[in-house]
């Protein structure tokens, strides 16, 4: 597998990535969303890889942007539907849309700014709790292109990594950091929903 990662063979798969025009790009990010399956971290990369650290950004900016909003509506407008209610009747789902409503966006920027979070979770649990679309909007809009950009760059700089085992290591090293710092503020979030939760309970108890 390795002998096979040369700058002769990178530069053959980003050049055929790139003939597929930049719209397939977008489109990738956007049905990401939707399906997530699909590897958002390489499809992020592969974009920086083929258009360059600005336009490969804003490539995959826009569509998960998009992608993200359009889940987020329709969850919202069908979300009371059978085929959804699986979703809904997870326990931590539960929790999680019960804390949004008493936090706001905050937990959901905070959330979407992870690399590695479920972004399908997020948005069925933004579609489902009260916030208000244009405020899902701006937290998407603003929070995305932190996660993005971070993917981006070392997409944007993909070539030299390759030709580098000193670079493979550090950007490896730098993903799961990231992972790990990701699966870190999870942790945390839960607890604080646990927490809040148990003390909202508490004052309802006492009332």
């Amino acid at each position: 597998m390795l002998d096979w990662m040369t700058i002769d063979n990178i530069e053959i798969v980003v050049e055929k990535y790139k003939l597929l025009g930049p719209f397939f790009g977008i489109f990738l990010t956007f049905i990401e969303s939707f399906l997530p399956i699909l590897p958002l971290f390489v499809i992020v990369v592969a974009n920086a890889a083929a258009y360059g650290l600005f336009w490969g950004f804003l490539l995959s900016w826009l569509g998960t942007v998009a992608g993200s909003y359009l889940f987020f509506l329709m969850i919202r407008k069908f979300g009371k539907y059978r085929i959804f209610r699986r979703i809904k009747e997870q326990t931590q789902v539960k929790k999680l849309i019960h804390w949004v409503d008493i936090r706001g966006f905050t937990p959901l920027f905070v959330l979407l700014c992870l690399p590695f979070t479920p972004v399908v979770v997020v948005n069925s649990v933004a579609g489902l709790s009260n916030i208000k679309k244009k405020y899902y909007f701006l937290t998407l809009f603003i929070s995305k292109p932190i996660m993005i950009f971070l993917i981006s760059y070392l997409g944007s700089d993909l070539r030299e990594i390759i030709a580098s085992p000193v670079k493979i290591i550090i950007s490896i090293v730098i993903v799961l950091v990231i992972w790990g710092i990701g699966k870190l503020i999870e942790r945390i979030l839960n607890k604080r929903v646990e927490r809040d939760l148990r003390e909202i309970e508490k004052l309802r108890r006492n009332k």
